[in-house]
């Protein structure tokens, strides 16, 4: 019997699945947050600074593979055969010629600016705009496999942003390493820059690798874009692998440390919402949608179906990032269930700040009130939201609270609510922002289509799939497509155990790992087909009012 380990680097924390390499059998798994992450260090939300520390990361790898391990039957660790990992991105971090990311230096312990910037770290839209302007200048323009804008959540423009802003990482920085890039190395026992294996996943989507202009952007962009990005490019790669390759074996410190063998194969790492479309069963002509605090939305299509298209407006299409031998899209909304979390926070103001401060009960019974009334306000809110017929949807919302990924990135946008009056509730206001979620993801979707990419059927992945009828239901009426949601709720670590499969030589192909270890569908959700009339007269409303606000907000720079 033969196990792998499907590791999956969330937002907020990672979790370890152990899987039976047969048939795809979870025998047991463990989510552990980010210690200094949930304290909130590092981070500055009124700037959209988002930073952590790589320490995080090594804590959690210990401590969820273990307590994994521990959950089995005696033995099983011998028999683990590979090991893969998935993670946030564009993750990036700036590391010393070791390859060693520089938070982890003493001098550099507690600087933010050291440590990995989050996916949704927003800091350097200046460098974004820049980085913009002078593809749109050059010949090849790099940015044409991104949907032909590149994002402020993305690898150059966030180093661009880090050397300008500090002295001292300027000094000190001598690569710049991808996050899923940097836990195969670690665990390898990789000592140079120069060895890491780095991710086509990765670099294909956000770094503007490509085989058509000989990897990265050349020399003369980079430094013309801003002399401090002279010779990185050098100190960087010239070519990428796909994930079901292996990157090497677990060194003797790290296979301690695990308490698995030396013999255990890494696999390369890549992008967790390209390996959750993975582990949810994606095929070509299918929609995976990873549907989460943000959504990633991914496609696969043969090298026939593309033939020379380049899909306007997307986060990227690149040959091999989902299934090697396959050109991988991927387009997402950059605020989805956040949205609703920023309406529960609004509506907790007066527990946390006003019956905080009671005396009239005592203070552990206070704390119960606001603990229960907080976890209960999404399920009030959909429970009465659920009762207001969409043709009482007078309410519009936009849903760019953080920005918008796609369609057509523009990570200055901010989100927008009309048509209040004295009567809009509550749950009136949830309900439009669900529909305003859902909206977006039907602009994404017409995108696909507007350019040649057929879409047969749609799978959801992820808590809010799973856990939230409401959500699906109105999601599924305004795509006014069915849609499947994945039977496990890790389908992300499960496609990286697809992946450390396939590394280990027990498949041949991604997809027979896919056919073999696949977990099937827990539900299908169908569209109600007077709603989904409905919402198309109302779709034009949101498209019009989104209009209106990035007209204003250009307005305004």
């Amino acid at each position: 019997m033969k196990y792998v380990i499907g590791l999956d680097y969330g937002s907020d924390s990672a979790r370890a699945l152990i899987v039976n390499a047969e048939n795809g059998e979870t025998l047991a798994s463990s989510v552990k947050n980010y210690p200094r992450w949930t304290e909130g260090k590092y981070c500055n939300p009124s700037i959209n600074q988002y930073r952590q520390h790589p320490q995080d990361y090594i804590d959690v790898l210990e401590a969820t593979v273990g307590e994994a391990l521990s959950k089995c039957p005696a033995g099983t660790a011998a028999q683990v055969a590979g090991i893969a990992f998935d993670t946030t991105g564009s993750t990036p971090a700036f590391t010393d010629e070791t390859g060693t990311p520089l938070a982890l230096l003493p001098e550099f312990a507690e600087n933010p600016n050291a440590m990995f910037v989050l996916w949704k770290d927003h800091t350097a839209v200046r460098e974004a705009a820049e980085i913009n302007k002078l593809c749109k200048q050059w010949e090849p323009d790099y940015s044409a496999y991104e949907g032909g804008i590149y994002s402020s959540e993305w690898f150059w423009a966030k180093a661009l942003h880090l050397l300008r802003e500090d002295g001292d990482i300027r000094k000190k920085a001598y690569s710049i390493v991808e996050y899923c890039e940097w836990l195969p190395a670690l665990i390898t026992g990789v000592k140079s820059s120069k060895d890491i294996i780095r991710s086509r996943c990765a670099n294909g989507h956000k770094a503007m690798w490509h085989e058509k202009w000989g990897g990265l952007p050349g020399e003369d962009f980079l430094v013309e874009l801003d002399p401090l990005l002279r010779g990185f490019r050098d100190r960087l790669f010239e070519t990428t692998e796909t994930a079901d390759k292996p990157v090497g074996t677990l060194s003797p410190e790290w296979a301690s440390r695990l308490g698995l063998s030396t013999d255990v194969t890494v696999a390369g790492g890549a992008f967790d919402c390209h390996f959750g479309a993975v582990g949810a069963g994606i095929t070509p002509n299918t929609l995976v949608r990873i549907i989460g605090t943000s959504t990633c939305d991914v496609m696969v299509a043969s090298y026939e179906q593309m033939g020379n298209k380049l899909i306007k407006g997307i986060c990227g299409q690149v040959d091999g990032s989902v299934i090697p031998g396959m050109t991988g899209l991927e387009a997402g909304q950059s605020g989805f269930g956040d949205i609703y979390a920023w309406f529960k926070s609004v509506l907790e103001f007066p527990l946390k700040k006003i019956l905080a401060k009671t005396t009239i009960v005592d203070i552990a019974t206070k704390a119960r009130l606001i603990e229960e009334s907080c976890d209960k306000i999404i399920q009030a809110l959909t429970e009465e939201a659920e009762k207001i017929p969409v043709s009482e949807s007078a309410i519009i919302a936009t849903d760019w609270m953080n920005g918008r990924r796609t369609p057509d990135a523009n990570q200055l946008l901010t989100g927008t609510i009309g048509g209040l009056t004295l009567g809009s509730s509550a749950p009136k206001i949830f309900r439009a922002l669900v529909e305003a979620t859902a909206f977006g993801s039907l602009a994404i979707v017409e995108r696909f289509l507007s350019e040649g990419i057929r879409i047969d059927n749609v799978i959801g992945i992820g808590g809010i799939a799973l856990k939230s009828p409401f959500v699906m239901q109105t999601l599924s009426d305004v795509l006014d497509m069915p849609i499947k949601v994945c039977k496990t709720d890790q389908a992300c670590a499960l496609g990286a155990a697809m992946f450390a499969a396939t590394a280990a030589g027990i498949y041949n192909r991604i997809e027979d790992a896919q056919k073999a270890m696949s977990s099937g569908f827990a539900k299908e959700y169908r569209p109600n087909r007077e709603n989904a009339i409905l919402y198309r007269a109302i779709y034009g409303k949101y498209i019009k009012f989104g209009t209106f606000t990035e007209q204003m907000a250009g307005s305004e720079q």
